[in-house]
């Protein structure tokens, strides 16, 4: 089976998926604390059926999928806020502390964004679609560089991930981290490549829809006893800083 032969199958999929984890986030209301990520995944939805309607019509489609993009990628950092936000929820010096790393962190990546944007290349003839490719790939080269930044804040610091958390993190890290690849493979090989990069993309959104849905599926655990001298040393660690912040 072809390439070409599948990606409307898997793309139907994806669909189904998406409604499943609307309807999940809407049930267990993990929309109370993630209100950026349920919007992301009830848009994806609505857009995902508009451009499957579309896909027949050039012109109407590439509209809509770039408005879809864009918007997307706006989403993607509030989804990032909403994780930095609840991991850091119970600690607000710690989470002061990790918000001036992070804002430090995000003006270097979007440095580095912005040399990814002027220095780059493409492949592709379309301007329009050049541009906004190139675009796609210095931000998702800010979110790749977040999230890790995010992953190594919270194993520094020996922060409690919540297991819905850390699967809304590690599903999104998965989406971005081949988007990544996939944009910066087709700003490279250009229309040639347009094929596999779509593939490559529907695969990495199913693998990170299922990883939503078995992460808010499963039923929380509780912390283990061995969490405990961690906690508490967190708690350790947010009160000093606190008291430094307030001297």
């Amino acid at each position: 089976m072809s390439l070409k032969v599948l990606l409307p199958q898997l793309w139907i999929a994806g669909m189904v998926l998406q409604a499943l984890l609307a309807i999940v986030l809407l049930a267990k209301k993990t929309w109370k604390n993630f209100p950026v990520f349920t919007i992301y995944s009830i848009f994806g939805l609505m857009m995902g059926l508009s451009l499957y309607s579309l896909r027949f019509s050039k012109l109407a489609y590439n509209q809509v999928y770039w408005f879809t993009e864009v918007l997307g990628l706006l989403l993607g950092f509030g989804i990032f806020y909403e994780i930095f936000r609840t991991l850091l929820n119970s600690y607000p010096a710690l989470r002061t502390l990790a918000r001036s790393i992070f804002q430090w962190s995000a003006l270097g990546l979007m440095l580095l964004g912005c040399i990814v944007f002027y220095s780059q290349s493409s492949g592709d003839h379309n301007p329009l679609m050049s541009t906004m490719l190139v675009v796609e790939e210095a931000t998702r080269t800010i979110e790749v560089g977040l999230l890790v930044f995010l992953f190594l804040f919270a194993s520094a610091f020996g922060l409690h991930w919540r297991q819905y958390l850390f699967g809304v993190a590690l599903g999104f890290g998965i989406f971005i981290s081949v988007e990544l690849v996939a944009v910066s493979m087709r700003l490279h090989f250009g229309h040639t490549a347009e094929v596999a990069v779509n593939f490559a993309r529907i695969i990495a959104f199913n693998l990170s829809l299922l990883t939503w849905l078995g992460y808010l599926l499963i039923p929380e655990s509780t912390a283990r006893n061995t969490d405990l001298p961690k906690l508490a040393q967190l708690e350790q660690w947010n009160h000093a800083l606190t008291e430094l912040i307030h001297q």
